[in-house]
């Protein structure tokens, strides 16, 4: 039986969990998430995940939750896309925990308020500085990119499908590719990749269903 992810398209998170299932091969189903609408904050979901925040995978009898530790439990399920020894598995989670920490919760929340929030209610001062800072974590990795194919090692890993999350995303929020150019080449080779699919079509829900 294919396993379910609970997500939706404009969830940079959902999508790091949809795409490390997908460049991995497995089967799984998206079932759709109404965020904009109060969905993760129901009884419903909250019974399903406390923490009220989507993805969730269900495979089984399990039920996952966080991106990271999906994308952990499809590494222990296919043996694809983690570190090829021990130090590469630390750096793998080194980058995870830094995307977490650095460019997803810059670039998401960034993201939301330029995109989502209603214009008038808008936090100039807010944006400014999530911008600085997203900017900075941009540095930090285009700069670990250069001479580089991948985040860590030979291929791609779990690290990659964490932080370019955000990246393939088409509404401005500070990011444009031309301006960083070997993190622009890491987002071709991704795309490259058997599997891969840009989030709007590879999970239900857009800008556009709510136009």
């Amino acid at each position: 039986m294919a396993m379910k992810l609970h997500c939706f398209g404009e969830s940079g998170n959902a999508y790091k969990a949809a795409l490390t299932l997908s460049i991995a091969g497995l089967e799984w189903e998206p079932v759709f998430v109404d965020f904009f609408q109060g969905a993760t904050r129901s009884p419903e979901f909250r019974a399903m995940n406390e923490m009220g925040e989507a993805p969730v995978l269900v495979a089984d009898d399990e039920v996952l939750t966080q991106s990271g530790v999906i994308q952990y439990f499809v590494v222990e399920k296919t043996g694809k896309l983690g570190g090829a020894t021990p130090r590469e598995e630390r750096e793998v989670l080194r980058w995870i925990l830094w995307d977490n920490h650095k460019m997803s919760s810059q670039a998401g929340t960034l993201r939301f308020l330029m995109n989502f929030v209603p214009e008038e209610k808008r936090p100039a001062e807010v944006i400014r500085w999530l911008s600085g800072r997203l900017k900075a974590a941009l540095e930090v990795l285009d700069r670990h990119l250069e001479g580089r194919d991948w985040i860590v090692g030979a291929g791609p890993t779990i690290a990659d499908m964490a932080c370019c999350g955000y990246l393939y995303y088409p509404e401005p929020f500070g990011f444009d590719r031309k301006d960083w150019p070997n993190i622009d080449r890491w987002l071709d080779r991704i795309a490259a990749l058997p599997g891969w699919k840009h989030p709007y079509d590879m999970m239900p829900g857009r800008p556009s269903d709510r136009a």
